[in-house]
């Protein structure tokens, strides 16, 4: 069996990679493994268990309820709930482990399972390993050893967790809203009801989009992997901008009122210098990844704040974030992590810190990305190819070596595969769009015949 556990949980198709079967004993693993971890010694354990709105959810979550009930830890249903909502709960409830269902910004027929710790915080990189061994283990026949009577775990309903959630996010702003129209797409997901509440809260005035899921609609054409209709929305409502999510609500891209693309890069731009302003970003430092822009590293150095760099994933962000206790982070695709008020991205607040800063500045959000300059940057996705070889290939090491000569000091390559799909990534920045696309065609079609 390959790795099951990639950079942000368990992914596949629906009902055929990731089945009932394995959610339910994937679950049963996981509880055994934090039992043996000593993390439910002298109580009884308990769980937070929530998901995203696709249909496949209803099954899955049946799935793992049954398997954490059958393992003897007690279960919260909290229904659905962005991601960050169920990473919240973990921790606000006290509650042993949460588990939340969803592929994020995959297409419907995916799902997925992401496991969060006590304090609602992702699992260590060795108990997901030691929960995938253990699970393989029972998968080929051992036998459990299961409660029985009033051992057995209890199942039931907390619905408190969507007003809590919400007074949560409103608690931690800055200042209110009042004043602003903002557009919201949300994707047909897990934020479809808890962020125009926490926006309308705060004191703004909204115009939702994709707030409708059905259960097969989520991500479909909207959304922050698709922010088109965003963009004709904000420009038809003569908002002030627009904020869009993913199907989990974990991250957040903007549009501003001419209906130009706000990346992640630039709000965490924009969040850096209102924070530093407020005193809240210690040591003056924000965290990244190696595909922000270089634009945004150049930005920060004149803004004379120090950028560390960590690696794709916002798992590895964080990691670097607690290590050394700094309070922002996040990568371009718009996962934000704001560490003092969550523990993970948490796109609806990200949304509101970034209209607060707009409401407080008076200033447009136009005019505050504006503090930094995107240099043109290409990425490409090749699918169908072989990502374990990317390292290993002599080939591609070759055609990269020359485009990092051709670009010299004005650009840079990055090549990596991806840690939740089954393709590779090429990005490529430069001076000249014109350059960038070049490299980045010539590098693909590298990945396509050295790796396919």
């Amino acid at each position: 069996m390959g790795r099951l556990f990639g950079t942000d949980g368990v992914r596949g198709v629906a009902n055929a990679d990731l089945t009932a079967e394995m959610a339910l004993g994937l679950s049963v693993a996981a509880a055994h493994v934090l039992a043996e971890a000593g993390t439910f010694e002298g109580h009884r354990p308990v769980a937070v268990v929530g998901r995203d709105p696709r249909a496949s959810g209803e099954f899955l979550e049946a799935a793992v309820v049954a398997g954490l009930a059958s393992a003897g830890v007690d279960v919260l249903k909290v229904g659905v709930l962005p991601t960050p909502a169920v990473a919240y709960l973990t921790g606000v409830l006290g509650a042993d482990l949460g588990v939340m269902l969803s592929a994020s910004h995959n297409a419907m027929p995916d799902n997925g399972i992401k496991f969060f710790a006590r304090g609602g915080h992702k699992l260590a990189d060795e108990l997901e390993g030691r929960i995938e061994s253990v699970f393989d283990e029972h998968r080929t026949g051992a036998p459990w050893s299961r409660p029985t009577g009033s051992g057995v775990g209890r199942v039931r309903s907390y619905g408190e967790g969507f007003d809590r959630y919400v007074a949560h996010l409103i608690a931690v702003l800055p200042n209110r809203l009042d004043g602003l129209r903002i557009v919201l797409d949300e994707a047909h997901g897990a934020a479809a009801w808890v962020s125009p509440e926490a926006f309308t809260r705060a004191g703004a005035e909204i115009v939702t989009i994709g707030a409708e899921p059905d259960g097969l609609n989520i991500n479909d054409g909207c959304g922050s992997t698709h922010l088109e209709k965003l963009k004709a929305a904000v420009i038809e409502h003569g908002a002030d901008f627009g904020i869009a999510h993913d199907g989990d609500a974990d991250r957040c891209l903007a549009v501003d009122h001419t209906g130009d693309e706000i990346d992640g890069d630039q709000i965490l731009a924009v969040l850096a210098l209102a924070m530093r302003e407020r005193g809240a970003l210690r040591s003056d430092t924000v965290v990244a990844t190696v595909m922000s822009n270089l634009g945004f590293k150049l930005a920060m150095e004149r803004e004379g704040i120090q950028l560390v760099q960590a690696a794709v994933g916002d798992r590895y962000v964080l990691e670097e974030m607690k290590e050394h206790g700094y309070a922002l982070g996040g990568e371009q695709s718009g996962h934000v992590i704001i560490l003092d008020h969550a523990t993970t991205g948490d796109g609806t607040l990200t949304g509101l810190m970034l209209a607060a800063r707009v409401a407080e500045s008076g200033r447009s959000l136009r005019e505050l990305a504006s503090v930094m300059e995107r240099l043109p940057q290409v990425l490409i996705n090749v699918p169908d190819v072989d990502r374990s070889r990317v390292s290993e290939s002599a080939e591609l090491a070759t055609a990269v070596g020359e485009a990092e000569r051709e670009l010299g000091a004005t650009g840079r390559v990055l090549l990596r595969p991806s840690g939740t799909e089954p393709l590779v990534r090429v990005m490529v920045e430069a001076a000249d769009i014109d350059q960038a696309r070049s490299v980045a065609g010539r590098l693909a079609d590298v990945v396509k015949s050295a790796l396919g």
